[in-house]
């Protein structure tokens, strides 16, 4: 059986690249192992919503409870929902990985552009690669 490689990610889209790259995207959703000791939610969900404005909270809570029922996401828990840096990795993969920039420095030597980002840990039986192969995986969705 073959072993799964780390996702190499040291060149980035540069600010023209990911204008160009966002154009139409909706969203971008990315699904990651947990932590270990996170047994009823081993999923690290990241939802990327294709914004830099700010959102009320009531549009906020709608639109998660939409990602929730649409994927059939449960027990969410360590929500974090807000704007946030987003770094765009290139690899081997066929779509630029989303990257959250949480760290200071990565903010100021990885480009970005600035999104609303839902953040969370949760279970869902869609999310197999995550849950038991402990892949690392994400998916855009497009505007029509």
């Amino acid at each position: 059986m073959p072993v799964a490689q780390a996702i190499q990610t040291d060149k980035y889209l540069d600010p023209i690249q990911i204008s160009e790259h966002l154009k139409n995207v909706e969203y971008i959703i990315m699904a990651a192992p947990a932590p270990d000791h996170f047994k009823d939610t081993p999923i690290h969900f990241s939802i990327f919503l294709n914004t830099s404005e700010q959102l009320p909270k009531d549009i906020k809570d709608a639109v998660f409870d939409k990602f929730l029922d649409d994927n059939q996401i449960n027990n969410p828990i360590e929500v974090m929902s807000q704007l946030m840096p987003v770094g765009f990795g290139i690899s081997n993969q066929d779509t630029p990985m989303p990257l959250l920039l949480v760290k200071p420095e990565d903010q100021r030597s990885i480009p970005h552009s600035i999104m609303h980002v839902i953040d969370f840990l949760a279970d869902s039986d869609n999310y197999i690669e995550a849950k038991i192969d402990k892949l690392t995986g994400w998916s855009y969705s497009y505007n029509d």
